[in-house]
């Protein structure tokens, strides 16, 4: 099993990015590790830290149940320029497979998020 995040919509044409739940879970403890935090130690994910004590705008993804529910695009919106600094970190990572990869999964998540606030949708974890 895994999930998916598109926007709330009809567009089955539109961008989209799945992972499986492990992957998920592996990208948002990297984008977690470069915030400044540990997942694990966060509630929801084991720990006691609770999400109001982090300040980062990805928070509501971070934090978001792995297959249900949404995100505004408010939310997405506000997320996207920490993303985009977050690729312009790394412009030149051929060397490490996975660290490519994460770039590479944060450019496909930055589409998603613009065609949920140009179209004025949320985000849908599926």
């Amino acid at each position: 099993m895994g999930l998916m995040l598109c926007a709330a919509d009809d567009d089955v044409a539109g961008p989209d990015i799945s992972w499986s739940h492990y992957g998920f879970n592996l990208f948002r403890e990297w984008l977690a590790h470069i915030e400044g935090f540990s997942l694990p130690g966060m509630v929801g994910f084991g720990g006691k830290r609770p999400w109001n004590s982090v300040t980062t705008t990805l928070a509501p993804l971070l934090g978001h149940p792995d297959d249900d529910g949404d995100l505004a695009p408010a939310q997405c919106a506000a997320m996207l320029p920490r993303l985009e600094a977050i690729v312009d970190e790394w412009p030149q990572v051929a060397d490490d497979p996975v660290l490519q990869r994460r770039i590479d999964d944060t450019r496909r998540l930055i589409a998603v998020l613009k065609d949920c606030v140009d179209k004025g949708v949320p985000l849908d974890f599926c």
